[in-house]
């Protein structure tokens, strides 16, 4: 019997990019033998907002044929990743009397406390916007926390609970899945892309002991912060590394493809003084690890992530980020990566592919386990519901 096969789809301001993936006997669950990959230019986007659906369905469809062509595949279903300013998360606290005689904690009764911590956020912040995943933090039994986050089969007469609600706009939402199925794809579900990237990117060892994975895209930066080996804090900012570009450009007077090459530590014919173009990267850069440092603050995390920083995305390229990520928030930093077997076929050699690749990691696991990480979405004219329960651990 063949083994199951998923593709994952990441839609970026810059580019989209394509995954498919399968598990083959014998490997290792959780690293998936890559079948092929398939990237385009993003097109019909700003700061991840769909702005014109038949151009990232033109865009999309690239990157389909590409995908398609490399494994051998043809791609008609796929796990679709969320992101853009249109994402956010929102922490939320409920409690339930248990009602049962015993007093014993069902799976109904942490359901009901999550629904109750969702009807707690205030409709401001919720007006809009749906709610695509429920990931509860910290359980109290009888006002006393208990270790993990799986309280059924204990006993007490009151449950609370709060938990992170990561939302998306809704038309962005509906946006993004019609898109996609313009092109001739079922969207079987979808998922924020931070925390898709942090499958690939970030290891159990460092989501237990706490760490901040910062992707810096072309117009967007994204943050999400692990506590527990549980994602505690979500947040994105309309910044990234294109904002970088055109201040080089601006700075040293020339086209945005020579500021680009520059920014990236390229060869080109343009004379800089080395201490400006410096000056200039670590200026935004400054900007954009002030709002990671105002944000950890504000969830009372700043300093105190033992595993640290790890960055990814496009402005990872940048030779001084580590460096400038270290000396900003005084955590031990780092660029993601991803270690593969050296002769797997269709190696991904760098965190480029991450949000696609985790979004593989997560439909294998739905498909070996048949369930679904989220509520499943059937079409783009459905009501998207919230995620009431993440049925697995995270997976390292």
């Amino acid at each position: 019997m063949a083994r199951p096969i998923a593709t994952g789809i990441d839609i970026g301001s810059y580019q989209i990019k394509i995954v498919v993936a399968q598990h083959l006997s014998g490997n290792d669950k959780s690293l998936p033998t890559i079948l092929g990959t398939g990237f385009a230019e993003s097109r019909g986007l700003r700061h991840g907002y769909i702005v014109n659906i038949p151009e990232v369905t033109k865009s999309l469809k690239v990157a389909l044929a590409q995908a398609e062509k490399s494994s051998g595949t043809s791609i008609r279903r796929a796990y679709l990743g969320v992101g853009g300013i249109g994402l956010s998360g929102i922490t939320g606290s409920g409690s339930v009397i248990i009602t049962r005689a015993d007093s014993e904690i069902t799976e109904l009764d942490t359901l009901k406390a999550l629904e109750a911590a969702e009807q707690d956020i205030p409709p401001v912040f919720i007006q809009n916007r749906r709610v695509i995943a429920s990931i509860p933090i910290q359980y109290k039994i009888d006002s006393k926390p208990i270790l993990g986050t799986r309280p059924m089969g204990m006993k007490g007469s009151k449950l609370e609970v709060r938990a992170l609600f990561i939302t998306s706009l809704e038309h962005h939402l509906k946006d993004l899945v019609e898109a996609v199925e313009e092109a001739g794809v079922e969207v079987v579900d979808v998922l924020a892309a931070p925390i898709a990237a942090s499958f690939v990117t970030l290891t159990k060892t460092q989501k237990v002991a706490g760490c901040v994975l910062a992707n810096i895209g072309s117009e967007t930066l994204s943050i999400v912060v692990f506590e527990n080996n549980i994602p505690v804090s979500l947040e994105i900012f309309p910044i990234g590394s294109t904002d970088i570009t055109n201040d080089i450009a601006l700075g040293l007077r020339i086209s945005l493809e020579e500021a680009e090459s520059i920014k990236l530590g390229g060869v080109t014919t343009t004379e800089y003084p080395r201490k400006k173009l410096e000056e200039i990267v670590g200026a935004r850069l400054s900007d954009m690890f002030e709002l990671i440092e105002a944000h950890l603050k504000k969830i009372g995390r700043n300093g105190l992530l033992p595993a640290g920083i790890v960055i990814t995305g496009g402005g990872s390229s940048i030779s001084m980020v580590e460096d400038f990520a270290k000396a900003s928030l005084k955590l031990p930093s780092r660029i993601a990566h991803i270690n593969f077997p050296e002769k797997e076929k269709g190696k991904i050699k760098d965190a480029f592919f991450a949000v696609a690749l985790g979004l593989c990691i997560i439909g294998l696991s739905d498909e070996d386990n048949g369930r679904t990480v989220g509520k499943l979405m059937r079409s783009h004219r459905s009501v998207f519901g919230p995620v009431k329960e993440w049925v697995r651990q995270f997976l390292p």
